[in-house]
């Protein structure tokens, strides 16, 4: 018996968090399924290049636009395109059309996950979302979410029973991030005597906020006055404005931008404190990551950044979305080395006992295995 075809459904399929996630659950399943992938942006496709060798994913050209008007022709092209696989995977807002294909003219087995907002819902769900969202989803097996908050969004908001919406918390591989890393691991960077690095891994757009950081990182070292570099790992948009905050800032010479880097596990670790400065989040892997990495971390208050940190590391949540805020939180772990390893020895403890990415694989497995096979 062959393996089951899944078609997975994204708006971009360049290396973010969700899409971090599709790899990672495509390469842990091997030749359990095959895998045909679309990306609603052409060329943002960046992702693939960590599929592992040995897994059956291509991606797909051709296929009817996901987004436009959501006319009765698109959708009905968008449901016979949908119709010969055993499963499709949805993911995010930008794909809910072809969940409304599937509610109007069939299909097969949908999973719906949503993993967050962007900017033009940083403060609040627009109304129109919310409403196609409670059309569309009664089309879904399972809507899937990584965090509390957006438990609540689906249930609550969208108004979707109970046992159509499921939470997988995010896992990783936490014995990957034990090992020191390379000194070399982040072209560009090399730690001179005594100096520290705040570091984050983020895309580098405008929900991410990282003019914030590079402010907040320049106020902790007005405060702190030893030897610091801020380091943010990541491509996108935001670029040349994150370069000017710095300019203004005054610590142009203190930033590195090295571009995306593959396999945090290489690198996070050269990082003393990870910092994340966003105005919406919900379950960030990066900052797990870090966490397995044994750092101490200083970030906004968003998504369920609270309740995935240690106990120890809550203080040191930013109480309000500003810079200096955030800025009081890094200065105090730069100048205090037995807090930061006391806060990093407490989040790698938090990360083995509750984000184990077996957890999330078997989850996941089970829930897929069991639509694709029904």
């Amino acid at each position: 018996m062959s393996a089951p075809t899944v078609l997975h459904l994204h708006s971009t399929f360049d290396l973010g968090g969700k899409e971090a996630r599709a790899v990672r659950l495509m390469n842990a399943f091997g030749s359990d399924f095959r895998h045909h992938i679309v990306s609603a942006v052409p060329g943002a496709v960046g992702a693939m290049e960590s599929v592992d060798g040995h897994v059956e994913a291509r991606l797909l050209t051709g296929f009817p636009p996901l987004a436009g008007r959501p006319s009765l022709t698109r959708l009905r092209a968008l449901a016979a395109a949908m119709r010969n696989y055993d499963l499709v995977l949805t993911y995010n807002f930008g794909a809910m059309d072809a969940v409304m294909a599937r509610r109007i003219f069939g299909g097969p087995p949908l999973v719906h996950h949503e993993d967050g907002f962007n900017e033009d819902e940083r403060d609040r769900q627009k109304s129109a979302r919310i409403l196609y969202r409670r059309l569309a989803l009664p089309s879904a097996a399972r809507v899937v979410v990584p965090s509390a908050v957006l438990e609540h969004s689906a249930r609550r908001i969208w108004r979707q029973p109970a046992e159509r919406v499921q939470r997988i918390s995010n896992g990783i591989d936490a014995a990957r991030f034990a090992p020191p890393p390379a000194a070399d691991a982040i072209p560009g960077l090399t730690k001179g005597p005594g100096e520290l690095v705040v570091g984050t891994l983020a895309g580098l757009r405008a929900v991410k906020n990282l003019p914030r950081l590079v402010d907040a990182f320049a106020f902790a070292a007005r405060i702190y006055q030893g030897p610091a570099r801020l380091v943010i790992v990541g491509t996108g948009p935001e670029r040349e404005r994150i370069e000017a905050t710095a300019r203004e800032a005054g610590i142009a010479d203190r930033l590195l931008l090295p571009g995306f880097l593959p396999d945090p596990a290489r690198y996070v670790g050269l990082f003393d404190i990870f910092a994340l400065s966003s105005d919406s989040e919900q379950f960030p892997i990066s900052l797990v990551e870090a966490m397995a990495a044994g750092l101490p971390a200083a970030t906004t208050d968003v998504g369920d950044i609270s309740a995935i940190l240690s106990a120890e590391n809550r203080p040191l949540v930013a109480r309000t979305a500003d810079a200096p805020a955030l800025g009081r939180s890094l200065a105090r772990l730069m100048g205090d080395a037995d807090l930061r390893a006391r806060l990093g020895a407490a989040n790698r403890a938090r990360v083995a006992a509750e984000y184990d990415e077996r957890d999330m694989l078997a989850a996941y497995r089970s829930l897929y295995g069991g639509l694709a096979a029904a």
